[in-house]
């Protein structure tokens, strides 16, 4: 009799997460995956590409559930999901990383008896307003199978009091990813075709709320940008939630008029990979970009005032620089 796991994704970073688990899978004959996607990112730029991208299947079940806020995210996920899962009565559920997606579909398994396995469990950043912390929190406590990526989670975990048989150190899956694609991103030759030379741009990505829904906060990141570019050009793929920020704020003539910053659409995994993997900086407020730009060897400044993947600080490339101007460029002209 086969194991029918169910796989739920709902946003990029899932993608990025799921591949090598679904393609691992595949060499099983005992093992009867589904994917299941609740659609809460849904277009070209921030899904489908991923799937081309990165030779995941087309997915069993798409819940269709789109934007939103939070809670009308995780919502709309558990009650599509519910009968679903009901229907398929699987025998473990598959959650990865943070989103809201992760924790619904976690709470919905669990209410149905059904196990669950977190893939990227015990990452805590120790900050109750990110909305991922309070995701990754809940879906641990309920999971069965905690797959954990870094020492320090299993000690999160324990400390929170899970049972040591339930945690898995397992390694990182979103760097088996990168390792899989870095050559092709790399063929693609990304920097020349935005007008960048090899090791000397930066690359920016900005999305967390706590960063882009304040016009105080923006604004003073803005401003570390504006200095920074005069010296070093800026690649920065806009996130969609940034985009509309940055014009309903009134600064999109700013970044517009600041020649050394390129603004453009989000670009799919391997386009990303390649001017990640070439650039002379990076500066995100993303967690996973704070790993991959260890793995590369790439210097990292993240604008946040905390990280849960510490990891990346005292083994990597990572150094946390908060939202200071001061203290944002003060750490790019070191690296420079």
């Amino acid at each position: 009799m086969s194991l029918k796991i169910a796989n739920v994704v709902g946003a990029r970073p899932n993608l990025i997460k799921i591949a090598p688990v679904i393609s691992e899978m595949g060499r099983f004959t005992d093992i009867e995956p589904m994917l299941i996607h609740t659609g809460q990112h849904y277009d070209e730029t921030m899904s489908e590409v991923f799937f081309r991208e990165l030779g995941i299947p087309t997915p069993n079940y798409n819940l269709g559930v789109g934007s939103g806020t939070h809670t009308h995210h995780t919502a709309q996920v558990m009650l599509a999901l519910e009968p679903l899962l009901v229907k398929l009565r699987p025998d473990c559920v598959m959650v990865v990383g943070d989103v809201n997606s992760t924790l619904a579909a976690t709470l919905v398994a669990a209410k149905l008896c059904i196990p669950v396995a977190h893939v990227e469990a015990g990452l805590r950043s120790f900050d109750p307003t990110m909305s991922e912390e309070i995701n990754r929190k809940l879906t641990d406590v309920v999971s069965d199978y905690l797959f954990t990526t870094a020492r320090d989670a299993d000690e999160n975990l324990k400390r929170e009091g899970i049972p040591g048989h339930k945690i898995f150190f397992v390694g990182n899956v979103m760097i088996d990813t990168l390792l899989r694609h870095r050559s092709r991103a790399k063929a693609l030759q990304v920097p020349a075709k935005y007008g960048v030379a090899s090791n000397n741009y930066a690359l920016l990505t900005l999305h967390r709320p706590s960063n882009v829904d304040s016009a105080d906060d923006l604004s003073t990141i803005l401003g570390a940008l504006e200095e920074i570019q005069t010296r070093l050009p800026i690649v920065f793929p806009a996130h969609p939630r940034t985009f509309e920020r940055l014009k309903s704020f009134g600064f999109l003539q700013w970044v517009e008029r600041m020649p050394g910053l390129r603004l453009m659409e989000p670009l799919g995994y391997l386009e990303f990979l390649g001017l990640m993997s070439e650039a002379r900086l990076v500066l995100t407020d993303s967690g996973g970009v704070q790993e991959e730009t260890t793995v590369l060897g790439i210097p990292c400044l993240t604008l946040r005032k905390n990280t849960e993947r510490p990891v990346t600080v005292t083994q990597g490339t990572n150094e946390i620089v908060g939202t200071s101007k001061e203290r944002i460029i003060d750490a790019a002209w070191r690296i420079l």
